[in-house]
Formats: structure tokens, C-alpha cells, sequence
């Protein structure tokens, strides 16, 4: 089981992975506008970053980083942002505390007060509150889905769509893992934090999709939740793309080239036109 849930066994080098959504997430930031460190909550830890769109009322994408919800940072998670900024989006990188320090259900909560706060602060950064799409990728999947869930918010219903990238449901295979030294999860915080369990008729757009070399969990975790969400009647787009892996699948979000890129830009009613010049520096060749 604990293979199952390594999604790093299918590749040959997990640090080169994990650099280079540092690299690329500094370089958007280097090129972009972008207002750091905007606190959504009390905890320091509690803050995310914001790339404004060109123009007023615009849509924005919602990116909330992987990591196991114990590793990275929002300060990896802006790779994306210039895809979306070049086609007149904003775009927001969101952080959170990590486990073990902070427990699933803290880490939850925290993601939805980020969602929360975007939607109370929407006039001020220049968005459109009824173009709200959240993403993420792995545990930040899980994360989205759980913000999307959010019971208590006031933003449920309102989320305009969402992209799904190789995340985990149902956290009680999770439980039974090494993930679960830092989460401490007990049967009961597992069925609490699974979306899987939780999904609802009324759900938006979703895009859900994973990479070809990835474990067969996961693949499991993709073909369930989807199933549950399209029999209550969401919108599904359910995507594999073959030559991507667990951690380069995110670098597609925004990507028209990509079925993945090209259903999400759709889904936030977005031009698949090219993008500036100079963003080719930030996409090294073949990636």
C-alpha cells in the first residue's frame, strides 16, 4: 500500500522536481505583477499571493499547492500564473500551514478561509466574483475540492469550476500509509476529510485529470471520484495525458496546447491565443 501512495516511484528524482517548480514559480514572479504575502487569516502562515489581470472584473484561477500537506509552499506554486495573466486572468497562489504542526482539519480550514477571502475581496482585486475557479494539484487537489465543499463559507454554490490534478478522494487508504505519520488521521478525521464521501448534486464544471505514469491508486482515486461526480449530475471532463507524470502534469493548467490546459481555459471561458514572447523562457523545451 505505502508504494501505492509514493507517486515519487514513478519517477527518477523527486528533488529535480520539486527545484523546479521553485525556479519556474520565482521566474513568473520575476516577470508578473504579483502582490505577495496578502494575509487571508490569522496564522502567519495564513497568507497567499496574488497576480492581478490586466483588466477589472476579471476571472481568476485559484491554485492551491500539493506536497502531501506537509512539504512546499505557495512560493512553488506560481508556475502557472503567466498562462492565466497572459489571457486576461488573475491568478492566486494560496498557502497554508503544513501537517505536522497543523492538523487536516486545520489545514482545511485554512484553505477555505483563503476561498472565503478572495470572494469578500473580489471588487478590490479587480475580479469577478462570478468567475471564481479553483485548482490544485495532488493534496492541493484534495484541498480545492474540500474549499468547493465548504458547508459553512457562504461560497458554496458559488465556485465557478474546478480542475482536479492527481488527488486523493478518500483519505483512509491514506490512513493506512506513511502519509499518516505526520497527518495522524484516525477513521473518523479520514471520512471527515474525504470529499469522496461528501460530493453533492449542484456541483460546477469539473476537470478532473492525471498523469499516465502514475501509480494504479491513483489512477483509482481518479476514476471514483469521478464516477460519484458525474452520477450526481456534475459536468465532468475526465482526462489522462499519457506522457505526463504526477508532478509535470501541473505545468499543463494553462496550457491550450494540452487537453488538460485546453479544457480548463474553456471552462473559464478564456482564448487559447499566444501567449507574450517572453514566456518562453519559462517553459524549457519539451517540458
Amino acid at each position: 500500500m505505502a508504494e501505492a501512495y509514493s507517486p515519487s516511484s514513478c519517477i527518477e528524482d523527486l528533488a529535480v522536481e520539486l527545484e523546479a517548480y521553485a525556479a519556474r514559480s520565482a521566474a513568473a514572479r520575476d516577470r508578473l505583477t504579483v502582490r505577495r504575502d496578502l494575509r487571508y487569516g490569522p496564522a502567519d502562515c495564513e497568507r497567499l499571493d496574488f497576480f492581478p489581470a490586466s483588466e477589472p472584473d476579471a476571472p481568476l484561477q485559484v491554485f492551491v499547492h500539493g506536497g502531501y500537506w506537509q512539504e512546499l509552499g505557495k512560493e512553488d506554486a506560481s508556475f502557472a500564473a503567466p498562462d492565466f495573466v497572459g489571457r486576461g486572468a488573475a491568478f492566486a497562489a494560496v498557502g497554508y500551514g503544513l501537517a505536522p504542526a497543523h492538523s487536516l482539519d486545520e489545514i482545511v480550514a485554512m484553505v477555505r478561509r483563503a476561498v472565503r477571502w478572495l470572494f469578500v475581496n473580489a471588487a478590490s482585486l479587480g475580479v469577478n466574483p462570478q468567475r471564481i475557479h479553483l485548482s490544485g494539484s495532488s493534496a492541493g487537489a484534495h484541498l480545492a475540492i474540500m474549499a468547493l465543499l465548504d458547508p459553512d463559507g457562504g461560497t458554496a454554490g458559488r465556485i465557478a469550476g474546478a480542475a482536479l490534478l492527481s488527488g486523493v478522494y478518500d483519505l483512509e487508504p491514506i490512513r493506512l500509509t506513511y502519509v499518516n505519520d505526520a497527518l495522524g488521521l484516525d477513521p473518523a478525521g479520514s471520512y471527515r476529510n474525504s470529499p469522496l464521501h461528501h460530493l453533492r448534486p449542484g456541483l460546477p464544471p469539473l476537470v478532473i485529470a492525471r498523469g499516465g505514469n502514475e501509480t494504479r491508486e491513483f489512477g483509482r482515486q481518479h476514476e471514483d471520484f469521478a464516477g460519484v461526480a458525474r452520477r450526481l449530475g456534475a459536468p465532468v471532463v475526465s482526462i489522462v495525458e499519457p506522457r505526463r507524470h504526477h508532478f509535470d502534469l501541473p505545468y499543463d493548467l494553462g496550457r491550450p496546447e494540452s487537453r488538460l490546459g485546453a479544457a480548463v481555459l474553456a471552462q473559464m471561458g478564456l482564448p487559447a491565443r499566444p501567449l507574450p514572447r517572453w514566456r518562453s523562457a519559462l517553459t524549457p523545451a519539451g517540458s
